[in-house]
């Protein structure tokens, strides 16, 4: 093995060019450190094309990153009206493709990362391992494959890849794979005009309750309005509380807490009939075509023409194998960082600052960093990843005390509890003693029922402090 694979001289390799691993390259730039991007896409920014139609909740003074806007500022590049929401599209094509063009050859493109080792060591050997570089196996789009040596990795993959099936025991319906055809796990593009008609008139299912499940419902809903026959049943895997729709008025992300209050709209004005504590168990198709939900309580529900599955986001770790890495059993994020982001536990609150040693692993060099970084667990803003980079960089280039001074405060939001507490039926309340006022008793609500205004935004049941 020749000298340059011990040295310094080695790249950063940082895989993904998205928002944080364009702002990793970003730092190591700041800091004299030379980095080597990989993205699997034909552009920059692949994952949030996919959702290229889909408005933020951030304005753009939360979507750009300090030391990417000082590569930026010389080219002529003007930043985006701060009080502003962009959609994805925009942000890829006004913000993540410019950076990624300044950094010019530092990213590469088409390239797909299958697997990363240290040199010469699988991860059972312990011989001067952390002496030797990182090793990358990567796919090229002409079909070769190649060898890449890094000083450090950074993952900054992100989860867009891997998203949740509907089956509430984390594995695919009985009969999803068959139906396939027929359902999206994705926020569908409403404009376009295939699309539009593959909804239009139409039952369909929503199943999640996230965002991404707000802003499929309120799409929904505003076809309704003109095409008759189009329905939306929002199936739940918990009951309705005053939380269920997010923080209102009271989220300090106005434009978040405006699409929960849009997607109860939808609701309330009868273009969506809820389900509640339905875990769905299978997937049937009926004898005219349409689709039959099975619940694991027996409950079959009326058949539905199309399924939109937004369960959340896992990552993919398959190509990691052979590193040393310490993950929480339940999130499969950092276990330092689990705690602190865990919806089981972390409830209410904001995330606490978190760095560059919440986020190390067993395989010193190694980072996860992004949506990545969170596994399971949801509510990530892009902010959270400008500062995760921000001191993994610094403890890169050796300023420690950089590192450490992790200053990150994250909007708060009305929504208390996360998807495990939720997932008890009965779970509605607070726990005495937490940071929400009493909350409204559960309702359960079925499909063709209408759901009972919620007390008005502001008042105690909408002031949670959850992240």
């Amino acid at each position: 093995m020749s000298a340059v694979t011990t040295t310094a001289d080695l790249p950063v390799v940082v895989i993904g060019a998205g928002p944080a691993g364009l702002a990793a390259a970003a730092h190591l730039l700041g800091h004299g450190i030379e980095p080597l991007v990989l993205e699997a896409g034909p552009t920059a920014a692949t994952a949030v094309r996919g959702w290229s139609h889909v408005r933020l909740f951030s304005t753009w003074s939360e979507l750009t990153d300090p030391a990417a806007e000082k590569l930026l500022t010389p080219t002529g590049w003007a930043k985006p009206a701060a009080d502003t929401y962009p959609t994805g599209g925009d942000w890829a094509e006004q913000y993540l493709q410019p950076l990624a063009d300044v950094l010019g050859d530092t990213v590469r493109y088409g390239a797909t990362v299958t697997g990363v080792s240290r040199l010469g060591r699988d991860r059972i050997v312990d011989a001067d391992r952390e002496q030797r570089p990182f090793t990358l196996r990567v796919a090229r789009a002409d079909g070769g494959e190649e060898r890449i040596l890094g000083r450090a990795v950074i993952d900054a993959s992100g989860t867009w890849s891997t998203p949740a099936p509907i089956g509430a025991d984390g594995l695919p319906a009985l009969g999803e794979h068959a139906v396939s055809t027929r359902i999206s796990y994705r926020v569908p593009d409403l404009k376009d005009p295939a699309v539009r008609a593959r909804y239009a008139g139409k039952r369909t299912a929503v199943v999640g309750s996230g965002a991404s499940a707000f802003t499929a419902l309120a799409t929904l809903a505003d076809i309704a309005q003109d095409e008759p026959g189009t329905h939306s049943v929002w199936i739940l895997r918990r009951g309705i509380s005053g939380s269920t729709f997010g923080g209102g008025s009271a989220d300090q992300l106005p434009g978040r807490g405006a699409l929960g209050l849009t997607a109860k709209a939808a609701v309330d004005n009868g273009y969506a009939a809820a389900v509640t504590g339905f875990r769905t168990e299978a997937i049937e198709a009926a004898d005219d075509g349409r689709l039959i939900l099975t619940g694991e309580d027996g409950r079959r529900l009326d058949p539905v023409d199309e399924i939109i599955v937004l369960t959340g986001l896992r990552p993919d770790l398959s190509f990691l194998s052979e590193l040393r890495l310490a993950l929480d059993e339940r999130l499969q994020a950092p276990r330092e960082l689990a705690p602190l982001i865990d919806p089981n536990q972390h409830s209410c609150g904001t995330v606490h600052p978190h760095g560059h040693r919440e986020l190390s692993h067993p395989e010193p060099g190694f980072y996860l960093v992004g949506m990545k970084s969170y596994g399971r667990a949801p509510t990530f803003l892009a902010m959270t990843g400008y500062e995760q980079v921000r001191s993994i960089t610094a403890a890169l280039a050796g300023d420690i005390q950089a590192a450490d001074r992790v200053e990150l405060t994250l909007p708060e939001t009305g929504v208390c509890g996360g998807a495990g507490l939720f997932d008890d039926p009965a779970a509605g309340q607070a726990d005495e003693g937490g940071c929400c006022a009493p909350a409204p008793a559960l309702v359960q609500i079925g499909a063709g029922v209408s759901l009972p205004v919620a007390a008005p935004a502001g008042t105690a049941s909408d002031r949670c402090c959850g992240a």
